[in-house]
């Protein structure tokens, strides 16, 4: 299957396969990003939940499509929902106007 690409898509691709491009990051810069992306994914707190049994099911369930262990896909939900980076369904449904 082949990608149909914009003139400036094709052009930008092709003066990255001819190595015109150069990194800017500094070894300063690397060091940043990495002790960011540490702190970011650092584990140091140890949390206790009750839950219902069919809610870890299905998280489980969940986890086990995503391909990733059910304890991170909660982690990964919990932070995104301190961050504001879960969506309600339920509150979008109720704020559009009805038809």
């Amino acid at each position: 299957m082949s990608t149909k690409l914009t003139r400036e898509e094709k052009e930008l691709l092709d003066s990255y396969e001819s190595d015109e491009w150069v990194s800017v990051q500094t070894d300063e810069s690397l060091k940043k990003y990495q002790a960011a992306a540490r702190e970011t994914f650092k584990k140091d707190k140890r949390v206790n939940i009750r839950i219902s049994g069919k809610d870890l099911e299905l998280l489980q369930e969940r986890a086990l499509i995503e391909g990733i262990p059910y304890q991170t896909l909660m982690s990964s939900v919990l932070h995104k929902f301190v961050y504001g980076n879960l969506i309600d369904k339920s509150h979008s449904k109720q704020s559009k106007p009805d038809a």
